[in-house]
Formats: C-alpha cells, structure tokens, sequence
C-alpha cells in the first residue's frame, strides 16, 4: 500500500520545506515530490496538519527505558520495553548500552540484541558495550570490581554480534593499537571513553581505527593549554564522530558550543545515555547496589554521582535548539543523520530520500513527538508535550 504523508513541512537535504509530499511503501521511502505528482492522488493520505516531518533519531547510548535497565534484564523482552519507551520520544534505532559487567553478562546482552534483531524487534539497530575496558580512574558509575584488561576472549566477546551494529567504548591507555586493530577488522565501532589517554595516545588510537567519543568531556582527559588531552584530540580529529549529552547537566553550554563550532561539520551527534525512568512512572532505578533518583532532569547517586540521564531524544533536540541556540533542522541532523553516517547507515537511515528506510517523526511546534513511525509502521501516536 502506498501511504503519501502530506501537508507538513518535511526535513529535506535542503532544510525544512513545505509543499512536498512523502510517499512510503512497505519499509521504505518511494520518493520525496511535489504535491500535484500523480502518485500522491493513488496513495492512502496522511495528512500532516501543518506538521513537521523528520528523519527519526538514532540513540547510540541507551541503558534503559520503561522501567528497564538492560545490564539487570539482558534479554529480548527488556529490550522491547526499552524501545518502545523511546519510541514514544522519537527513537526509531537505537543501540541497547550495556555498563561495564561480566564476561557472561555481556555474552547474554549480545545474544538478545541477536534475537530481538532475528525477530524484528522495532527500533534495536545493534549493541553498545560500553566497558569493562576502561579506566579505573575515570570510570564514573561504572563498578571497578567489572573493570578489567582487554584480552582474546574479551575481543571474542566483543566481535561476536551476528546481526546488527557493535560499538565497543573502551580506554585506549589499556589496550594496543594492534588490539584496536583487530577488533575494527572483525566490524566493531570503536569508541574512546572513560579513558586517561593523553593526547598522544589518543591520536594513536585514531589513527588505528578509533571512530568515535563517548559523552564527549564526560570522564575523559580534558583541553588543557600544554596537554590536549583526549578531549583536544577528539575536536582536532576532522574524521571521528562525537557523542553529546545536552541535557543542562553533563556539560555546560558554552562548552558545548564551543566544541560544536570548534568540530568538523556534520560529526555532533546527539545521545541520551538514557536511564530506566525514560518513558516510566518511577523516577527511581538502583545501579550496582545503590538507590540512583531522577529529580529535575538529572540521575545522582546518594553520593551525588551524575548516573546516566533522564534525557530522552526529542527533549535533547529541544535543548540543542533552546539552549545551545542552533537550527532545528541542524538539531534534528545531529539526532539522526549523523549518528547513521558514525554507525556506518548513512545510505539507509538518516534522512528523508527516495530508497531510505521509512524511519519518521512528527513534530509539533513545541518541538514534541506526536507520532513515530518505524520501518513504515506507526509505532508511537499521541502527542507528548515538551516541558
């Protein structure tokens, strides 16, 4: 059946315009035209009202969602409900994040994330292992006890995803280049994070095959005057791409900022490194024995240890546009475009084309999700007012 969503104003490659007319057909985008082409009187109308019509997000950092957090429940069941969770904020793919944990756990995470891809869960586009091989030393929430040193069996592990996408987050300090190597050979995505890796060591890692920055600032060597630091060399890099957290609370705006403009075009991306409260009624979740809270847009431990974000995508395209003060359209590109260009999608996910994947979202002027659509199928409907 061929459905026309019409009368909005759709996210081109040329901006936001209005007057065309998205046809969708199965899974997949038949073409982008002007309202009087002659398919558009053939296909079933949806009618846009005025609205915005996006290419959908792609979160490449989820822990959680609907009440779930994917290191206590790695199993297919988990993962529906967390997709469905941010679903309703936008998300048609995202990536599962499993916190640093043991071999086993991780072994387990990655045959869900097999399994819900094999059954066509809506939205799981792969996994991201972010640890155990990071820095003690800037591990954040992560447990220490699960840290450790990457070996054969750990690059195994890490490789072993049949379907899907892999991002593996490790330090680059605990490992060599000939490991990173390895692991881009066997189709990994690596990122650096939660890492001392000075300078030096970063460009490195770069240069074997590091593709991009977890929670850029976030638990990494910051920009100092005579040391760079991993920070200096990620905004140096014109090739990698950079993960932000714009949620008010992990990193300052004017930070932000200055890092969006100091950064090639095109390698920002927005991430959630979303909690279970995302899409729950529970501002609660515990997290390696402790009792974390989401209160005022932010996840603390008893400590006051930032754990995760109540961050959800739609409410990071809001602030990119209200805080950091950017276009919608370039906020809406940093939420889908380019993290599809970093997990290697660009030619199917991402945008609003003829031949791509009919991933959609339906904005209000509020910037709130109204409707998400996910590989031609309405999975999300009902407006979601921004705050």
């Amino acid at each position: 059946m061929l459905r026309a969503f019409l009368n909005g104003r759709v996210l081109g490659d040329h901006g936001i315009e209005t007057g065309l007319v998205v046809l969708v057909e199965g899974e997949r985008i038949v073409d982008v035209v002007a309202a009087d082409d002659a398919r558009v009187a053939q296909a079933q109308p949806h009618d846009l009202g005025g609205r915005l019509l996006l290419p959908g997000f792609i979160d490449t950092q989820v822990n959680g969602g609907g009440g779930v957090l994917f290191n206590d429940a790695p199993d297919v069941d988990s993962l529906r409900r967390i997709a469905a969770a941010h679903a309703r904020y936008g998300s048609t793919g995202l990536l599962p994040t499993l916190i640093s944990d043991d071999l086993d756990t991780m072994r387990r995470a990655v045959a869900a994330v097999d399994a819900a891809i094999t059954e066509g869960v809506p939205g799981i586009l792969g996994i991201h292992l972010e640890g155990p091989f990071l820095s003690v030393e800037r591990r954040g929430v992560h447990d220490p006890a699960k840290i450790r040193a990457i070996d054969a069996q750990g690059v195994d592990i890490a490789s072993s995803l049949r379907h899907g996408k892999t991002l593996l987050t490790l330090a680059p300090e605990r490992t060599t280049p000939e490991v990173i190597g390895e692991l881009v050979r066997r189709g990994v995505i690596v990122a650096a994070g939660h890492t001392t890796a000075n300078y030096e060591q970063t460009r490195t890692a770069l240069a074997v095959g590091v593709r991009g920055f977890t929670h850029l600032f976030n638990a990494m060597t910051p920009l100092q005057s005579r040391e760079p630091g991993s920070v200096g060399a990620a905004l140096d890099d014109a090739t990698s791409w950079c993960g932000l957290i714009v949620d008010g609370h992990h990193v300052h705006p004017a930070t932000l900022g200055i890092a969006i403009r100091a950064k090639a075009a095109g390698k920002m991306m927005l991430v959630t490194d979303a909690m279970p409260p995302i899409g729950a009624d529970d501002p609660t979740f515990h997290l390696g024995g402790e009792l974390v809270t989401c209160k005022d847009g932010i996840c603390l431990t008893p400590a006051g240890v930032l754990a995760g974000s109540c961050l959800d995508m739609a409410g990071a395209v809001r602030n990119t546009v209200r805080i950091l003060g950017l276009p919608l359209a370039e906020a809406v590109r940093m939420a889908s475009t380019y993290p599809a260009a970093f997990l290697g999608l660009e030619a199917t996910h991402g945008r609003i084309a003829a031949g791509y994947r009919a991933d959609l979202v339906v904005m209000n002027d509020d910037i709130g999700v109204d409707e998400t659509w996910i590989g031609g199928e309405q999975v999300f409907s009902g407006a979601t007012a921004a705050p």
